[in-house]
């Protein structure tokens, strides 16, 4: 018996990996955030498959379905919202488990900062200017250690995605303008993925007006960054042909010809 941890991506049913669909298309219990997971997703359960929402369970309720699943003999397909690896509660579960000696594995899926970035149609890092992303929050009920405090983080000046922070955007302009001067570029994704996706583009100066004008209160990602901004910038070396690598040698580029002084007429 075996509790599968399946991160089933930002929103879009499809986004969920063939091996997650796989689980949840065969596993005897399926457990689910029914707060965040799309139904789509659960559809694919058996119809005889004993499904489970959490959206209202606590931790020992949660348990007590892999302690009962466990004692059958029943594989679980435990359906979460996103990437395991980012807010997701896994480190939580798997402490339980182990104490219990429950097999767990994890199936890794699309984080919504993926999704945001892919519905902005940016890269989230540049050559030579930008090759750092910082996955971070701001402090609010949860808490934030105080060396990952926002001024911290920006004076990196990476591109920094922000989880669960939409109603405290006012906080986090408030942090970032001690270190950013007010036109440093913001983009939000509301529901990225989801057939209500909506995007927000802005500055440091403007966008905590720009969500509240628009109601955008939660499930937003934040990225700021000075990619946005930046229109000019070098070739990275994956495709330059004087670059070589394990699959390419380089090759000689002659410069092109200069033509200076060579009377053109048309000038």
């Amino acid at each position: 018996m075996t509790v599968y941890f399946i991160g089933a991506g930002p929103g879009d049913p499809d986004l969920i990996t063939v091996k997650g669909a796989k689980l949840v298309e065969t596993c005897p219990v399926v457990l689910y955030a029914g707060s965040l997971v799309p139904k789509a997703v659960i559809e694919r359960a058996q119809p005889d498959a004993r499904v489970y929402d959490s959206a209202s369970m606590d931790l020992d309720q949660i348990t007590q379905v892999y302690t009962d699943a466990h004692a059958n003999g029943e594989d679980v397909a435990r359906v979460q919202t996103g990437d395991l690896s980012i807010y997701s509660s896994l480190a939580e579960q798997t402490r339980r488990l182990d104490a219990l000696g429950i097999d767990w594995q994890v199936v890794p899926g699309v984080s919504s900062f993926q999704a945001a970035a892919a519905a902005l149609g940016q890269e989230l890092t540049l050559p030579e200017a930008c090759q750092t992303i910082i996955l971070s929050r701001a402090s609010g009920r949860t808490p934030v250690p105080d060396k990952e405090n926002l001024r911290s983080l920006a004076r990196h000046e990476a591109t920094l995605c922000l989880f669960l922070s939409a109603t405290l955007i006012r906080k986090v302009v408030r942090e970032l303008s001690d270190v950013y001067p007010p036109h440093w570029p913001v983009c939000v994704v509301e529901k990225a993925s989801h057939p209500q996706q909506r995007i927000l583009r802005g500055t440091l100066a403007d966008i905590a007006e720009k969500m509240q004008a628009a109601n955008i209160r939660s499930t937003a990602m934040i990225i700021v960054s000075k990619v946005f901004a930046i229109e000019d910038f070098v070739d990275s070396k994956l495709y330059d042909p004087a670059f070589s690598h394990a699959c390419r040698k380089a090759r000689v580029v002659e410069p092109a010809p200069d033509h200076e002084g060579e009377g053109d007429e048309s000038r």
